[in-house]
């Protein structure tokens, strides 16, 4: 139902009284309805307009079209100025209200109603008016009229000028509308401009937006309506701008606007999507994102109707459109999917060949769901090609059963990814998008495109493997592995890191004794971090079977921390025959006992283990140094360990003849001297009486050698008993030594020091009191001691 309003200034209206009022209304108006309408009855003349207007002048005052919501209604307003009143004054009009309930607009909008047959031409006498039925619309702005008078509304050569504004115009309305306030402003001459773009607007929107596009075609006061779409004129916008600088204003009477002449320029997809609808006459296209936009029904929502144009385009195949919007319009597709009308889905297929991803899984569900499995297939294919060169969408990409017969036409598309590939990891992704779908390069395609990202250094060895499908892992390692042996030695190296070098030594020990470049790189790398596995690696490295020259510097650097004596001796037994050839691994017994002989006094030689690798170097490793080290570390065992003092002296004569290393021979032999020394001076002074010269000297020289300064021995009574202990000893061997005839200058040069003091003299003669040889000797060589002091 539909409720009418008139309203002016009377000299007696319904209620008796003169001046503005409801002179006639429907009856039965519902409650507040009055109230509602009342704040929108006014009219003020423009600025410009003659204050004493004759009947042709009132023709020419805009007239107030208004269009707004009172409550749940919906409130449509005629209004025009009549000049004088009942009392000659000036400032009367009339308006007509019509105030409709929601159902009568339906499928109608509200511009239609410009100039409809409703409109009362003066106010009715009779006080009560018909409720109308029916809302017939006005025949001035059919669609196809407006379409005409945009054409023309430029006469100049710049036909694109008006869809231009239309474009900027239709972004500017959606956005208001869109955040639930602000305005609009249209400025014109004439009215009947303003209210034919307010019915271009009208038509261009989804008729739920359409219907919350409140609007008025003139208003004296443009800031302080409450209308989103708002006319006014030249004069009043003139006035109204120094007063308000926050609304968006359109000059309609020049369609170009200073913003660019196309409807692309400055707009929004939306927009100038509208703008090419009307430019040719395209009303399905408008009828088309009307009910696209009903996807999203509650709102008006900018980005949504850029989103249905976007949708709309791509339905035209427009090839114009970006993968932004692509995105976003698959997003509809995917969030709407049974909702979205029929034809959409068919006219997007057409444009499948050039689809982007996200689309193509949003047709491909459709069809899918549809039993369109031809279309499903074709969108499958789609999403696979592109797939294929887009490293971004692969992990979305489902597991596809493409049509059949595809699988060769997908091959080119394959093979240009893979060239163009950056870096190994790259290739291999490419290649398990193709065996998911299918389509498995040839090994010879994956060898090659491996073996020239390993060459140039752009291969992640372990990143590739990893996800490598099963079928392409042995041409991939292939390939791999040629390009890198052919690579240079810098290269080789920065690909083959630690976690690459393992993964292959684990997984694939049988290549890399078919690759020696690799093989050489990737088991010395093994072999010098995991000391573990240095044996396995050892044997690895014997199995390629170079010469010195190659293999040494590997097995050097296996081997750069000395074996132990049980590794050493693995090795000997499963390698002596290598070892004989390769200097790097002769050597390894000899730092295995140079190690031993250097820590603590060199007890580790006399090991059994120690002892049992020197036996069996000196029987595998015949001419060696190692077998000559071997005999020395045998010597130093023989003169601890010796019950006689003469096979001691001739084990210390053994270490120093042996020919062994210099590091290990001096070592070894000191050793030998601090452990004997701990024997008692009878079986010292037998050994130095049967040992060489040479050996009485070294063994001299390491006994007397101060073990702690003269200072820290007065200091603490420990150390000097301790030392005292050692004088008596030494003195004892020498005493011993002259009783046999035997003179050791260092020895007894040392003697003679000690017992050229007083103290010391007297302390050992009464150490050896109860020994009269040894007394008389220590007596004899007191005197001479003395005697060589006078200088007798």
């Amino acid at each position: 139902m539909a409720w009418q309003l008139h309203y002016t200034s009377a000299r007696s209206g319904p209620t008796g009284r003169a001046g503005f009022q409801f002179v006639a209304e429907t009856p039965g108006l519902p409650e507040g309805l009055r109230a509602a309408v009342t704040p929108h009855l006014s009219y003020r003349p423009p600025p410009s307009a003659p204050l004493n207007p004759d009947d042709g002048e009132l023709g020419r005052f805009p007239v107030t079209f208004l269009y707004d919501r009172a409550g749940e209604r919906a409130l449509l307003l005629w209004c025009r100025y009549l000049g004088q009143d009942y009392s000659g004054r000036y400032g009367n009009f009339f308006a007509h209200a019509v105030v409709a309930d929601p159902d009568e607009l339906e499928g109608l909008r509200p511009a239609e109603l410009w100039r409809a047959p409703l409109w009362s031409p003066h106010p009715e006498d009779a006080g009560e008016l018909p409720d109308l039925d029916e809302l017939i619309p006005g025949a001035a702005f059919e669609p196809e009229m407006l379409a005409e008078w945009l054409a023309e509304a430029c006469p100049g050569d710049d036909k694109d000028a008006p869809y231009g504004l239309l474009a900027r115009l239709m972004d500017a309305v959606v956005a208001v509308l869109g955040q639930g306030h602000g305005r609009v402003v249209l400025v014109a001459d004439d009215v009947e401009q303003v209210a034919r773009w307010i019915a271009v607007v009208s038509y261009s929107l989804p008729v739920a937006a359409a219907a919350r596009m409140s609007f008025v075609t003139y208003s004296a006061d443009p800031g302080g309506a409450a209308q989103r779409l708002v006319g006014t004129t030249p004069d009043v916008w003139a006035s109204a701008q120094h007063h308000t600088t926050a609304l968006l204003s359109i000059d309609l009477r020049h369609a170009a606007g200073g913003a660019g002449t196309s409807a692309e320029a400055g707009a929004g997809r939306f927009g100038w999507t509208v703008a090419r609808c009307w430019q040719a006459q395209d009303f399905a296209g408008l009828d088309a994102l009307g009910e696209l936009a009903l996807l999203e029904p509650d709102r008006v929502d900018p980005g949504v109707l850029d989103q249905a144009a976007g949708l709309l385009a791509l339905c035209r195949g427009d090839a114009a459109i970006s993968a932004e919007e692509e995105a976003a319009v698959a997003g509809i597709l995917t969030r709407h999917g049974r909702a979205v009308p029929e034809w959409v889905w068919r006219d997007l297929v057409r444009g499948v060949p050039s689809i982007g991803f996200d689309l193509a899984l949003a047709i491909h569900d459709w069809a899918r769901d549809a039993g369109a499995r031809d279309v499903a297939g074709q969108c499958a294919l789609r999403a696979t090609v592109i797939a294929l060169s887009d490293p971004s969408v692969r992990d979305r990409l489902p597991a596809y059963a493409l049509p059949a017969g595809s699988h060769d036409g997908l091959a080119p598309q394959v093979s240009a990814a893979l060239a163009a590939a950056p870096d190994l990891t790259e290739a291999v992704r490419v290649v398990a998008v193709a065996a998911g779908a299918g389509a498995v390069p040839s090994p010879a395609e994956v060898t090659a495109v491996a073996a020239e990202r390993a060459e140039t250094g752009a291969a992640d060895l372990p990143t590739a493997l990893s996800a490598c499908p099963p079928g392409a892992r042995e041409p991939l390692l292939t390939g791999v592995l040629a390009g890198l042996a052919a690579a240079d030695e810098k290269t080789r190296h920065a690909v083959l890191t630690n976690t690459a070098c393992d993964l292959l030594f684990e997984q694939e020990p049988d290549r890399l004794a078919t690759t020696p470049a690799v093989g050489l790189t990737v088991l010395a790398s093994v072999g010098h971090r995991r000391r573990d596995r240095r044996l396995e690696v050892t044997g690895e490295l014997l199995r390629i079977g170079r010469g010195a020259g190659e293999l040494d510097p590997p097995l050097s650097r296996v081997w750069a921390r000395p074996p132990t004596v049980a590794e050493c001796l693995e090795l000997l037994e499963a390698h002596s025959g290598a070892m004989l050839e390769h200097p790097a691994l002769s050597v390894l017994p000899s730092r295995t006992f140079a190690r031993s002989a250097t820590s603590g006094d060199a007890a580790a030689l006399a090991e059994a283990a120690t002892l049992r690798l020197a036996a069996r170097t000196r029987t595998l490793l015949p001419g060696t140094g190692a077998e000559r080290d071997g005999a020395a570390v045998q010597a130093y065992a023989d003169a601890v360990t010796a019950e006689r003092p003469e096979r001691a002296a001739a084990a210390f004569g053994s270490m120093i003849g042996a020919g062994a290393s210099p590091r290990l021979a001096e070592a070894a032999f000191d050793g030998a001297a601090r452990r004997v020394a701990r024997r008692d001076p009878r079986f010292r002074a037998a050994l130095l009486a049967a040992a060489s010269g040479t050996v009485r000297a070294r063994l001299a020289a390491a006994w007397t050698a101060d073990p702690v300064s003269s200072r820290r021995a007065l200091a603490r009574p420990s150390l000097r008993s301790a030392e005292n202990a050692r004088r008596n000893e030494l003195v004892e061997i020498v005493l011993r030594l002259r009783m046999r005839g035997i003179t050791e200058p260092s020895l007894e040069a040392w003697a003679r020091t000690a017992l050229s003091r007083f103290l010391p003299s007297r302390q050992l003669e009464a150490h050896f009191s109860g020994d009269r040889e040894l007394r008389g000797a220590l007596r004899d060589l007191i005197a001479e001691t003395r005697g060589a002091g006078r200088g007798d």
